[in-house]
């Protein structure tokens, strides 16, 4: 695969796993200083991790999101908590994760991810419980 289909299939999975709206404020807020990032991202993380067949997305986003809590990253970790659901990740699965990330990464990263994931879950209407 060339550099430019991979770049191609990284933003068709961008696009499906974080959704159009995030994507596209991403492509116009590009500068001059962000461009070649913006350009590297889908190509690698997206094109080369996030279509390899060796997981399917829905296992991708819950080890994204343990990684995230563990590296305290609330801004990404938010933005994988919205995207989850499009993998057909659950809450009882995150919750699963959060409770594991306790253990292996600390009890204030897992009370901040749950705080955090309720705002995610209350900005999207989703009712408790659901």
């Amino acid at each position: 695969m060339d550099e430019k289909q991979r770049y191609d299939e990284g933003m068709q999975v961008r696009r499906a796993v974080l959704g159009d709206a995030h994507v596209d404020r991403s492509l116009n807020a590009l500068t001059e200083f962000n461009s070649e990032f913006q350009e590297m991202t889908p190509r690698h993380a997206w094109g080369d991790i996030w279509t390899r067949p060796g997981l399917p997305r829905h296992t991708r986003s819950l080890i994204t999101i343990a990684m995230l809590i563990g590296m305290n990253r609330n801004e990404e970790l938010k933005l994988h908590l919205r995207a989850a659901a499009n993998n057909g990740v659950s809450r009882s699965e995150i919750k699963e994760v959060i409770m594991q990330s306790a253990i292996y990464g600390g009890i204030p990263a897992a009370t901040a991810t749950y705080l955090l994931a309720e705002s995610v879950w209350d900005e999207r209407g989703v009712e408790p419980g659901a």
